[in-house]
């Protein structure tokens, strides 16, 4: 009896890996909706992705990327910003576009299978939720074959697409990170309003107080090693501008209309975006072309190639590697949480279901716990939009990973453009204004619901 019924948990996962069927749960596991189940496991392909192009900057490893065909031709060096650039280095960044345009192919591709599917009636939805084995090759495939894409200006023009993706991914963040701030302030002010308001509302104290400390410190730090006395005017204006802009924004949280319209609203949402704004201000200025003002340029910490002053380059900094928590975060918040907010549900394409508001326990079936199907009267996200997030994340990375370098195939240079500093300045005033936005629309639309 026991070996049966080992084969017949052996045949289930291998009819959920390679078939439509629902997945078993370890028995510590909740059930748990079919939906949710399969987010995760896109975005297990997305990290798995990222930890390939990361462990391909590594030094030891990139240093053996130019035994692949068509790596590293017409040379050992090629000339750099600061001097010159060992091209074994370079390989690494020239992988990780390679690796992170695999990836983006794969959720394009699964974007354009899943528009229009309404419910998990439709047969493309079994396609979405099973046959992982199948789905894993074919990433396997993109990936091979994207390594055999000529040189050419292959990179250089994926780095505009990049670029392009990155900025409205650095949106969904921002949007993201709003509804993340409101939710986490009405949840404590509830909490407040239901007992203990003392402690509830120290704690709003402590943490609004550390989130601007921590500002207030990144404004003085930004204007200590980005700017000098005798020059960096742009440097000192965007730091200054977006100072004002976030204080603009503190202000216009605890006025008065405001508080009657939004009670909820107050400076622990507006030390959150203003934090976030100023470390988008720090990333910007790390991209600066200008070594003068921007002591980070391309000379980064202990790696491979040497430059000609004798230092060391790597495609690794601070901003980066912040960048990249933030976007593990944002990530898995895509994946398994609804918002508490309608208007944002609306928005991410993430509304709920009727499937989901229904009660009981559908996933335990003869005391074994399995992925349960939540969406035969419709889907609880949007299959589309959700693979487009994670087609712009892999565009995110690529451009985290590789610090908004733009690469020149014809030269093998590697250039800081003013380009990527406008992309995030312009996000940081895009998410302010977003921001601003959620503050007064109440009152300028006020037959309009924004609960």
């Amino acid at each position: 009896m026991g070996a049966c019924l080992g084969v017949c948990s052996l045949l289930s996962c291998v009819s959920c890996l390679c078939g439509s069927a629902p997945c078993l749960l370890c028995g510590c596991c909740p059930s748990t909706r079919n939906s949710t189940i399969s987010r995760l496991i896109f975005t297990f392909f997305l990290f798995l992705g990222t930890l390939v192009s990361i462990i391909m900057i590594i030094p030891g490893v990139e240093e053996q990327l130019h035994k692949l065909p068509g790596f590293c031709e017409g040379g050992s060096s090629s000339l750099g910003i600061q001097g010159r650039v060992n091209c074994k280095s370079f390989l690494g960044h020239k992988s990780v576009y390679r690796m992170c345009f695999a990836t983006a192919a794969f959720f394009f591709l699964f974007a354009l299978i899943m528009i229009c599917v309404r419910s998990s009636k439709d047969p493309r939805a079994a396609i979405q939720n099973g046959f992982w084995f199948f789905k894993f090759l074919i990433l396997i495939g993109i990936t091979v074959g994207a390594f055999y894409i000529p040189n050419g200006s292959f990179t250089s023009v994926w780095f505009y697409f990049g670029v392009v993706g990155s900025f409205l991914f650095i949106l969904i963040q921002l949007v993201l990170l709003i509804d993340f701030a409101h939710s986490w302030s009405q949840i404590w002010l509830r909490n407040a309003n239901e007992g203990n308001a003392k402690g509830w509302y120290a704690a709003l104290f402590i943490f609004t107080f550390v989130f601007y400390a921590v500002s207030l410190a990144a404004v003085v730090l930004l204007y200590v090693y980005y700017t000098k006395p005798d020059g960096c005017t742009e440097n000192k204006v965007l730091i200054s501008l977006n100072l004002i802009f976030c204080v603009i924004a503190s202000v216009v949280s605890v006025l008065p209309k405001i508080q009657d319209a939004q009670p909820h609203s107050g400076l622990l949402q507006a030390s959150i975006i203003t934090l976030y704004t100023l470390f988008i201000t720090w990333s910007a200025l790390a991209n600066v072309p200008n070594k003068y003002c921007n002591p980070t340029l391309l000379v980064r910490n202990s790696t491979a190639g040497l430059v000609a002053d004798g230092q060391v380059t790597q495609w690794w900094d601070a901003p980066s590697i912040v960048g990249l928590v933030i976007f593990l975060l944002c990530t898995l918040f895509i994946s398994v949480r609804s918002s508490d907010h309608s208007q944002v549900n609306k928005m991410m394409l993430t509304e709920e279901s009727p499937a989901m508001l229904s009660g009981g326990d559908p996933g335990v079936e003869d005391g074994a716990r399995r992925a349960y199907d939540n969406e035969q009267d419709g889907v609880a996200y949007n299959y589309t939009f959700f693979h487009i997030c994670l087609f712009l994340a892999s565009l995110y990375i690529m451009m985290t990973l590789t610090n908004w370098y733009r690469p020149d195939e014809g030269s093998q240079t590697m250039t800081s453009p003013w380009t990527a500093v406008w992309v995030k300045i312009s996000s940081s005033w895009a998410g302010l204004l977003l921001y601003l936005w959620t503050l007064v629309a109440p009152i300028l639309l006020p037959g309009r619901e924004f609960s």
